[in-house]
């Protein structure tokens, strides 16, 4: 196996998120020993955004550190432990609701599209829509 950034790269849907990491200081991070759950957005959920939020983001280290850690839960929760929770608190420091409707889960309201995408250090589920978190 390879750390989350590693299988985040080799998996080829989230080269966008992969970006903000890497431009957000957090590789290093996500390369150690975790372990944590990653909410990972794919480049169609970031190609779901308003035109220029993603270079607007991109382009604002604290506010790209505070998006992407808000798809980060510490610990590693395979999808059964994830679906028994009503919220999780992100190393953002904000918590994500999670809720079930129609079969589907939710993490606030981006579906969970893919499951247990597992890395050495932690556990990835891949989401249809970019996370942002609470204004302050």
């Amino acid at each position: 196996m390879s750390s989350l950034v590693e299988t985040l790269v080799n998996d080829g849907r989230f080269d966008t998120f992969v970006s903000a990491i890497q431009a957000s200081n957090l590789s290093d991070t996500l390369n150690g020993t975790g372990p944590f759950t990653v909410f990972a957005p794919t480049d169609d959920a970031f190609a779901g955004l308003p035109e220029g939020t993603v270079d607007r983001i991109m382009d604002d280290i604290p506010s790209l550190t505070s998006v992407v850690t808000y798809h980060i839960v510490p610990g590693q929760l395979a999808s059964d432990d994830v679906i028994t929770q009503e919220s999780l608190k992100t190393v953002q420091g904000s918590n994500v609701k999670l809720r079930r409707m129609d079969g589907r889960a939710f993490v606030n309201d981006a579906m969970i599209t893919d499951t247990d995408l597992r890395a050495d250090n932690g556990v990835i589920h891949s989401i249809d829509a970019v996370l942002l978190p609470p204004a302050k």
